[in-house]
C-alpha cells in the first residue's frame, strides 16, 4: 500500500520545514509513504526549500489557483504515480503530522472511504468565541446538508481512499472541504471522524481575507452542493411558500367580495397572480434541476470509468524521481517509468476536457 502525503502551500517556505520533520516516514500496514508538496504561485521559494529537503514529488502552479484547484491537482499527481491512500495536510504547520498514521488506519484498514481529524476546536485556545460557534454552526449544515455526524466538517486534515477519489469531483473554485463531504455523504461513503489536537498558531489564514469573506464564499459552495444533490427540497419548498402566500391575499379578496366591499383590491389580485407565478416557477425549475439531477450522475459515472482507465496499471507502483517531467508521461527508460498508453492519453485528454481543467492555465510539475 502505497500513500501520499500532499501538502498544498502558498508562501511557506518557513513552516514547511516543521511539517515535514514530523511527518512520519513508516507507518503500520503501509509500504510505501511519500510526500507532495504543491506549491500555489508561491514566491518566497516554497518549492525549492521543499527541493532541498528531499521532497521528490513537486507540484508547482505558476500563479495562485487556489485551494480547491491545488487539491484537484495534487489528487490527479498522486492517483497517477500509485498512491492508494491520499492524505491532505496543510503547509502551516496547523495539523499534527506525527498523527498521519492514526488518520491513515481506518481508511487502510476498510473501516472508512474517508477520516477526518476532530480538531476539537471548542478547546482551541486561539479560536475567539464567535469562531468557535460558526466552526459548530457549520459543521451542523454540512451534516444537514449530506446527511452526516461530523464534529469538525471544516477540516483539512483528511484521508481519503483511492476508491473514494475516483467518484468525487471538485468543481468549486474556493474550497474542496464542505463539498467533498456533501458529495460523499450523498453518495453514501463511510466517513470516520479521529480526534486530534492542533499545534500553536503561526499566522493569519490566507483562504480568506476576513471571516465575513469566509462564511460567504462557505455558505455559496454549501448552497451549491445540496441544491446539486438535492433539488427537490430546495424547489418544492419554495413552491409551496410561494403558493401558500399566494393563497393569502386571493382569500382575502374572495372574502371582501362576498362581504360586499365596493373597494377593486386589484393590490391582492396582482400580489397573489405574483406570488402564484413564483410558485409555477419554482416547480418548472425542479423539472429542470431533477433532468440535470438525472445528467449529472450519467457524467460522474463516465467520469468515474474515465479515471480507472487514466490511472489503470497504476496501484503499488514507484515512481523515482519525480521531480523531473512528469514520470508517468515519460519514455520507458528513463529513471525506470514506462511509456504513456495511447488508450491513457486519450482517456485523460477527455477527462480534461470533460472537467474544464484545459479552460486554466496548467500546472506546471517541477
Amino acid at each position: 500500500m502505497k500513500v501520499f502525503v500532499q501538502i498544498p502551500c502558498l508562501n511557506e517556505a518557513e513552516t514547511l520545514p516543521l511539517v515535514l520533520a514530523t511527518i512520519p516516514r513508516e507507518i503500520p500496514g503501509v509500504d510505501e509513504v511519500e510526500i507532495l508538496v504543491i506549491d500555489d504561485g508561491s514566491t518566497d521559494g516554497t518549492a525549492e526549500i521543499a527541493r532541498r529537503l528531499g521532497v521528490r514529488h513537486i507540484v508547482r502552479h505558476t500563479r495562485t489557483m487556489g485551494l480547491a484547484r491545488s487539491f484537484r491537482d495534487g489528487v490527479d499527481y498522486a492517483l497517477r504515480h500509485g498512491a492508494d491512500v491520499v492524505v491532505n495536510t496543510d503547509g502551516d504547520n496547523q495539523y499534527p503530522s506525527e498523527r498521519i498514521g492514526d488518520l491513515v488506519a481506518p481508511v487502510a484498514a476498510g473501516e472508512a472511504d474517508i477520516a477526518i481529524g476532530d480538531r476539537q476546536t471548542a478547546t482551541i485556545e486561539h479560536f475567539s468565541p464567535l469562531k468557535k460557534v460558526l466552526q459548530k454552526v457549520g459543521s451542523e449544515v454540512v451534516n444537514f446538508a449530506a446527511e452526516t455526524d461530523l464534529p469538525d466538517a471544516a477540516s483539512g486534515f483528511r484521508a481519503y481512499s483511492r476508491a473514494s477519489l475516483m467518484r468525487l469531483n471538485v468543481v468549486t473554485q474556493f474550497s474542496y472541504c464542505m463539498e467533498t463531504i456533501i458529495q460523499a455523504g450523498n453518495k453514501r461513503m463511510r466517513i470516520a471522524s479521529v480526534p486530534i489536537t492542533t499545534n500553536p498558531k503561526t499566522r493569519e489564514s490566507r483562504l480568506f481575507k476576513s471571516m465575513g469573506q469566509h462564511i460567504r464564499k462557505s455558505a455559496q459552495a454549501i448552497l451549491k452542493s445540496y441544491v446539486m444533490y438535492k433539488p427537490h427540497v430546495v424547489f418544492v419548498t419554495l413552491g409551496l411558500v410561494f403558493g401558500v402566500g399566494a393563497l393569502v391575499p386571493f382569500v382575502r379578496y374572495l372574502i371582501l367580495k362576498l362581504l360586499g366591499d365596493t373597494g377593486a383590491h386589484v393590490q391582492s389580485l396582482i400580489l397573489g397572480s405574483s406570488l402564484l407565478v413564483g410558485a409555477l416557477l419554482s416547480f418548472a425549475l425542479l423539472v429542470i434541476a431533477d433532468l440535470q439531477k438525472t445528467n449529472r450522475s450519467l457524467m460522474e459515472e463516465t467520469l468515474e470509468r474515465l479515471k480507472e482507465v487514466q490511472y489503470a496499471g497504476t496501484p503499488g507502483t514507484t515512481t523515482p524521481g519525480a521531480t523531473t517531467p512528469d514520470a508517468a508521461t515519460a519514455p520507458a527508460g528513463e529513471g525506470g517509468s514506462r511509456a504513456e498508453d495511447p488508450l491513457e492519453v486519450s482517456a485523460r485528454d477527455l477527462f480534461d476536457d470533460a472537467t474544464g481543467d484545459r479552460a486554466e492555465e496548467p500546472a506546471g510539475v517541477s
